[in-house]
């Protein structure tokens, strides 16, 4: 089993900057590949970025340019840099996990685990 758990979530204005950590623990050898999707209010769940054991990464073209996904194997922790942040940015990010990477990242039904969520609010 898998337990992610999402953390550096708040609150922050239009153009200034957060990031996330996604902590993972248990069979941790199982996170092959990571990702990081957002929920917003009355909205349904969206891919943000992912990044594989190879250390590819990939974005939504939303946060392309703004924002950064990376991970500490060693901490078995992976990141969101998020910069530039805009109000349509609001919402609450969740960390997934799966073991294969052969599949899509963007697709949160290819993830095996995910965290409870962080809620990230941006002011205008």
């Amino acid at each position: 089993q898998v337990q992610l758990v999402e953390s550096g979530g708040g609150l922050v204005q239009a153009g200034g900057s957060l990031r996330l950590s996604c902590a993972a623990s248990g069979r941790t050898s199982r996170t092959n590949d990571m990702g990081w999707f957002r929920q917003a209010p009355g909205k349904e769940r969206e891919f943000v970025a992912a990044i594989r054991r190879t250390g590819s990464t990939y974005y939504a073209d939303s946060v392309k340019s703004r924002f950064t996904i990376s991970r500490d194997k060693a901490k078995n922790t992976v990141y969101l840099q998020m910069n530039s942040l805009k109000p349509e940015d609001t919402a609450v990010y969740y960390c997934a996990a799966k073991f294969s990477g052969a599949s899509s990242l963007d697709k949160g039904y290819e993830y095996d685990y995910w965290g409870q969520g962080t809620q990230v609010t941006v002011s205008s």
